[in-house]
């Protein structure tokens, strides 16, 4: 019972807490509180409470209502009159709302138009706002199709990457944009395909036309070296420059009309650009000839594409392989010069333009791909040159080779590229074009010296005698004393060889001007060339025209005359020399010419051809000798001189008589060598083993003869010897004839090796060769000499010096 009272009591506190809720809280959150109310066991208590609740409230409203009744009256009273206000009111208000409706009619409608204009004006902004940002699209990609079109894919290719990554995006989800999106990577390789289609073509333009940039290159190199010889302030290093900027001209590019193409490529074609206000009066490059907007195009594109390691690595690989072709040289290329022009203008064009993709490109080829190219090439040109340049017997053509060669590395060293290995080559090639010069003024002195007429030159009037003395520095006061008309001692060959000499040092001189060399170096050189051609070629023609078979002795006295006057012309050479080069003859360590010794060589040659010829006449002559050597001593005193003797003497006087020009030297020693000669050869005629019998008849006879050749001698036919000098040429002949014909015996033998013996000269097996021919004369003439008491006297003398004679050559030889 005491629980259930509690549960009571708690029970009427939880609906007392429930009330007071429900009057203190707001209607819309009563939900909660009632639904305790009915989860719960005691919602009909709860009703009761709250109907007394409900009670106890309605007794509160009713004490107020009867406390404020009359107020409410008087509220209904004023609420009453207020009534039939409001009434009139109405009507005013429902009248006035007609009248408002009416007026406001076409107000409604105006804004139902307004709302629809709002409308339109909305879907118009819409609509502008989508075409804002697709009218771009579609210009754009109008733009790509005109840029496609007139091919100028760069531009198109930037105006392809803007439309995908700016336009398309912001245009939004539309078909022709889908199609748009689809058709881009299809272009892309369009373009891509399309620029190294492009590429090619260039790869095969710039081929083709190598050869006219690099002579618009040489050109342009070869006036530039032009004007730095006239004005020699102007620096060399301008060289580079000028070269480039003509360059430029031949390798013009596009522009104009481009708008899209980058600054790079529009300006590619210049090449230093700084200098160009200064050079308007430059020789015109062949700008029309190469377009090199496809290489920067080309690079642009795929650099754009992300692939510009596959078109710089595809480039260079390319440039090789023409690289290669180019440096081939025409297996006819040394047959002209030509052919060496078009080789060298392949290669300057090749590189020129190597080095404008390098100054106008970033990284498409650098500096060190380029010298590697270089190497390559230098080394391919050195040989190719020397094995061609060897085939070449031209002299001339070696020289324009030279030229060209030096054009050729002044040109591309204006480039930056390194040329010292060509001119090494040309300091090689300087040995073959000496040669080359030898073989040809080899060729042109025998020319000279066949067509010579070795006669002095005669002169008649002061304008000839001055023009070959421009010729050749003759100094001879005492022929400038001589009165028109006369002549000069030397034959027109001495002028011409010296004339000949002269040009042959301004030959070598041509090859040595432009190698860069001082003028020491350029001396030493044509003084070595020189010794040269004096030492061999001039020498050898000298001894060519000493030893030709048809040149007598008058000619190898002219001969002799010549080269002791082209000796003393030596060192106007050697100022010649000294004069051209600029370097003074006594120079320390100077060469020195050779031409002294050359000439002198060439004279004594010719002097011993003059006495080998003397001789070889005088055989001749001898080979007319008929000496009876069995004849019997004649009855009428001394028989008259062999008339082969006599036409000798009248030659040799005839030819001494020549010798008047020569040194008196050389005159006395053919002179001398003449005589002995004569000596000599009569005495082997007498000791001749074929002649096996002589006798005193025929010693008579030829002691008449070397009495006349000793009239001849005392004669004096050269001048210069004194005394009797001449006359010892035969005196070993004249002893022995004394001794046999005077049969001076017993002097001889007493004598016999004295200082003062009369017969020194006589050497006694000579003695005893002749003795024993007479011996066997006298045995074959006197069959029945045993019956003539005389002849056997004779015959046992004869018998008893020869005995005497072989005991004193036994004495000697012990």
């Amino acid at each position: 019972l005491g629980r259930a009272r509690m549960a009571s009591v708690e029970a009427a506190a939880e609906h007392e807490r429930i009330l007071r809720e429900i009057e203190s809280t707001d209607t819309n959150c009563i939900g909660p509180t009632l639904r305790s109310v009915y989860d719960g066991q005691e919602h009909g208590l709860f009703m009761e409470k709250l109907d007394a609740r409900i009670r106890n409230h309605d007794r509160e409203i009713e004490k107020m209502c009867n406390h404020h009744f009359q107020g409410f009256v008087d509220s209904i009273t004023e609420l009453l009159k207020v009534r039939g206000e409001a009434q009139k009111l109405k009507s005013q208000v429902t009248e006035t709302n007609r009248r408002l409706q009416d007026d406001g009619k076409d107000l409604t409608r105006s804004m139902e138009e307004l709302q629809q204009c709002r409308v339109q004006q909305r879907n118009i902004a819409t609509t502008i706002d989508k075409l804002t940002h697709c009218l771009p699209v579609l210009e754009m990609y109008g733009r790509l199709q005109e840029q496609m079109k007139a091919k100028r894919y760069y531009p198109a290719l930037r105006t392809l990457e803007q439309l995908e990554q700016t336009c398309l995006p912001r245009a939004g989800q539309y078909r022709f944009c889908s199609i748009m999106a689809e058709n881009i990577p299809r272009l892309r390789t369009q373009i891509r395909d399309t620029a190294m289609t492009q590429l090619r073509d260039f790869l095969e333009s710039i081929r083709k036309h190598s050869d006219k940039i690099g002579e618009t290159a040489m050109k342009q190199a070869q006036l530039q070296r032009s004007l730095d010889s006239s004005v020699s302030t102007q620096p060399r290093a301008l060289i580079g420059r000028r070269c480039r900027k003509d360059a430029a001209a031949a390798l013009g590019t596009e522009s104009g009309g481009q708008g899209g193409i980058p600054v790079s490529e529009q300006d590619s074609g210049i090449l230093d650009v700084e200098e160009d206000e200064e050079e308007e009066d430059e020789v015109p490059g062949a700008h029309d000839l190469v377009d090199f907007s496809p290489v920067y195009r080309c690079l642009h594109i795929y650099t754009v594409l992300g692939l510009r390691d596959v078109f710089e690595n595809y480039y260079r690989k390319q440039r090789r392989k023409q690289a290669r072709l180019v440096l081939q040289p025409h297996s006819n290329m040394h047959e002209t010069l030509e052919g060496y022009r078009r080789y060298f203008n392949q290669i300057v064009g090749f590189f020129v333009v190597e080095d404008h993709v390098l100054h106008t490109t970033q990284g498409l080829v650098n500096r060190a791909y380029v010298e590697e190219l270089w190497e390559l090439a230098l080394s391919k040109i050195v040989a190719a040159l020397r094995t061609h340049s060897s085939y070449c017997d031209d002299p001339d053509l070696i020289l324009d080779l030279k030229n060209l060669i030096v054009l050729f590395a002044d040109t591309l060293q204006g480039y930056g590229f390194p040329v010292s290995q060509l001119f090494d080559m040309l300091l090689e090639m300087r040995e073959q074009y000496g040669e080359i010069l030898l073989k040809r003024w080899n060729i042109t002195f025998r020319q000279v010296l066949d067509q010579d007429n070795y006669s002095p030159i005669p002169v008649s009037t002061e304008q000839e005698y001055r023009s070959y003395t421009a010729q050749f520095p003759l100094q001879d006061p005492d022929l400038d004393k001589l009165p028109f008309p006369k002549k000069l001692p030397f034959s027109e060959f001495v002028p011409k060889v010296y004339c000949q000499l002269k040009e042959f040092i301004y030959a070598c001189l041509k090859y040595s001007e432009d190698l860069h060399l001082s003028s020491t170096e350029v001396d030493d050189m044509i003084r070595k060339s020189t010794n040269l051609l004096l030492t061999r070629t001039l020498s050898h023609c000298l001894q060519y025209g000493i030893k030709k078979k048809n040149v007598g002795l008058a000619e190898l006295v002219q001969v002799i005359i010549n080269t002791t006057h082209l000796e003393q012309s030596c060192h106007f050479l050697e100022e010649f020399i000294s004069n051209i080069t600029n370097v003074p003859p006594d120079t320390v360590n100077a060469t020195k010419l050779y031409g002294t010794s050359t000439f002198k060589d060439a004279r004594h040659a010719a002097e011993a051809e003059i006495y080998t010829s003397l001789n070889a006449k005088i055989d001749q002559f001898l080979q007319l000798a008929d000496y009876d050597w069995t004849a019997p001593v004649p009855a009428g005193g001394a028989p008259a001189a062999s008339d082969y003797l006599v036409d000798l003497i009248a030659f040799l006087r005839s030819t001494f008589s020549v010798f008047t020009n020569l040194p008196g030297k050389v005159a006395q020693t053919a002179c001398m060598s003449a005589c002995k000669h004569i000596s000599t050869c009569l005495l082997q005629l007498l000791l001749d083993p074929e002649v096996r019998y002589v006798s005193m008849g025929a010693l008579h006879q030829l002691n008449t003869d070397v009495h006349e050749c000793e009239s001849f001698a005392r004669a004096g036919p050269v001048a210069g010897f004194q005394g009797d000098t001449l006359l010892l040429a035969f005196s070993d002949l004249r002893q022995l004839l004394d001794l046999f014909t005077q049969w001076d015996w017993s002097t001889y033998l007493a004598d016999y090796g004295k200082p003062s013996c009369k017969y020194l000269r006589v050497n006694p097996n000579t003695a005893l060769t002749l003795l024993e021919k007479m011996k066997e004369t006298s045995k074959k003439n006197n069959v029945f000499a045993q019956f003539r008491k005389t002849d056997r006297d004779r015959q046992k003398l004869i018998d008893t010096i020869i005995k005497q004679l072989r005991n004193l050559i036994a004495q000697h030889q012990t």
